[in-house]
């Protein structure tokens, strides 16, 4: 089968990690990808993949009539058997030019959260048009995340064609690794006996990264022993906001800011624990992860994160720093006890192996492209 998927961004997002994954791990169907904007940190890596890309360059939030000219002459000669899209601008632009072109088109929602003032009016607009043509437009919705259902139901999309397609991991990329752990500890300076935190995640207001600092602020008040890894974009020096916040909370000499990494698995699999502060997710990806590398983890209780996690960590309310820094402080005082601690460790990664292994992300996907193609009504 033919796929052509159409993309808001390319940028190092959960949504971008995800059609990576498919895209690369799927050996049965011929995939094709445009992308609204850029090419972000995809696109070069799925031209080394051998995957065609089309970026039609229109500014964030804008449409321009030479890019939707041009997303009309792809979609048109790209003779695809369906066209799947990725989050509201794509699934708005890419949908109806799909919808208009005569191919089927599977829609794609990856987020949880549309709340006025945290969202971007435009975002809430786009979602409520979606909401409108979600009749028309698409012959199936796929959602990442449960949590997403009942969001999107009451903005008013048609849920009897969504379809819950949890997202998938490979098990063979993230897993544990001793030597990773030992030669990146020694990299950042830290002995054995410290406990390392970690998070990966750009910086976003949604990741409420404010949050995080204040909550170790409390720890270290308290005495607790340890050391802390910031990744991900933004997570730099460079960042001000970012580094007066640190500063002001006496954490300078507890956190390294390791900005953009292409070693993620190894450096989940140097912590001890990873820590999501996030105040809104969709199925935040970071977790099953860091899990899948035995890595532990405390997180917000948003989106699909409970289901990720289950009884293996630690899930607390979003925006409650005083939560946050008890659960991380229950953690490293679960950490000094290293047969319970290894056992949670091999828990983690048995969950994400029993529930988000990615070839059956894959299968599923298949066959809501199979169904959408044949317009079948049937669920995965």
């Amino acid at each position: 089968m033919r796929v052509l998927h159409i993309i808001t961004g390319l940028s190092d997002g959960g949504a971008e990690a995800v059609l990576y994954r498919l895209i690369t791990h799927d050996a049965q169907d011929i995939h094709q990808v445009v992308s609204l904007t850029g090419e972000g940190k995809y696109g070069p890596l799925l031209r080394a993949a051998g995957v065609s890309v089309t970026t039609l360059n229109m500014p964030r939030g804008r449409v321009t009539f030479v890019g939707l000219k041009r997303l009309w002459q792809v979609v048109r000669q790209s003779r695809a058997d369906v066209v799947q899209t990725w989050m509201y601008h794509a699934d708005l632009l890419g949908g109806l030019v799909g919808r208009l072109a005569g191919v089927p088109v599977v829609w794609g929602i990856h987020n949880t959260t549309l709340e006025p003032g945290h969202s971007r009016r435009a975002t809430i607009w786009v979602a409520r048009a979606c909401a409108r043509l979600s009749r028309w437009v698409p012959r199936r919705i796929v959602v990442c995340a449960q949590a997403a259902v009942g969001v999107h139901g009451a903005l008013g999309y048609e849920t009897s064609r969504m379809i819950f397609i949890p997202n998938g991991y490979d098990l063979s990329r993230f897993q544990p690794d001793s030597s990773a752990r030992e030669r990146l500890r020694r990299e950042w300076g830290v002995p054995d006996d410290m406990p390392v935190i970690g998070m990966v995640a750009r910086f976003d207001p949604y990741k409420d990264h404010a949050n995080l600092i204040e909550a170790l602020a409390w720890l270290a008040r308290q005495g607790v022993r340890f050391q802390v890894v910031l990744v991900g974009t933004g997570m730099t020096s460079e960042n001000i906001e970012l580094t007066r916040r640190i500063e002001a909370a006496g954490l300078t000499d507890r956190v390294r800011l390791l900005g953009v990494r292409q070693d993620v698995p190894a450096i989940m699999a140097a912590l001890d624990v990873h820590v999501l502060s996030s105040s809104a997710e969709a199925f935040p990806n970071v977790l099953a992860e860091a899990m899948a590398c035995g890595t532990p983890c405390v997180s917000t209780d948003v989106g699909d994160a409970a289901q990720i996690v289950g009884d293996t960590g630690w899930l607390v309310p979003p925006r409650n720093a005083q939560a946050l820094a008890e659960a991380v402080q229950s953690a490293l005082t679960a950490w000094h006890d290293r047969p319970a601690w290894w056992a949670r460790q091999q828990a983690c990664r048995e969950r994400i192996a029993q529930q988000f292994e990615l070839q059956r992300m894959i299968e599923q996907y298949q066959t809501v492209w199979a169904s959408a193609v044949g317009g079948v009504e049937r669920r995965c």
